[in-house]
């Protein structure tokens, strides 16, 4: 039974601030700049990003939290693929073909969320 619009809401709100915790401290961990977080998160405005950053907003869109649970499979994923240099990753280029020799952060600030899932399944498919 699918869940009422009021309970998917509930939950996105229940989810945003731990996912928004989430997020600025992998954000942190890669070094990644203010535009890149926004690219990431589908962002068009620096003023939502601060707010995101103060947690001053109750819930955040679904496409949102999708864009982070992307990030935090890549994150988790590397940390177990590479414990020691699992942040530098994401910056160093990638001779994968699905990077062309650009880093997989290239891949993710496309500002495409279908970009994170291409990521996120290369890692999980690296861990076998």
């Amino acid at each position: 039974m699918a869940a009422s619009a009021p309970a998917k809401a509930l939950d996105r709100k229940s989810l945003t601030g731990p996912a928004l915790r989430t997020f600025f401290r992998i954000a942190d961990a890669w070094r990644l700049t203010e535009g890149e977080q926004m690219q990431i998160l589908g962002l068009d405005s620096r003023s939502t990003l601060q707010n995101w950053k103060r947690g001053a907003v109750s819930s955040i869109s679904k496409d949102a939290l999708e864009r982070i649970s992307y990030i935090l499979g890549i994150y988790k994923g590397l940390h177990i693929l590479l414990p020691k240099t699992a942040d530098e990753w994401v910056r160093k280029p990638n001779k994968a073909r699905l990077f062309g020799g650009r880093s997989a952060l290239d891949r993710m600030v496309s500002g495409n969320v279908a970009d994170l899932f291409v990521v996120r399944q290369y890692v999980d498919s690296q861990r076998g």
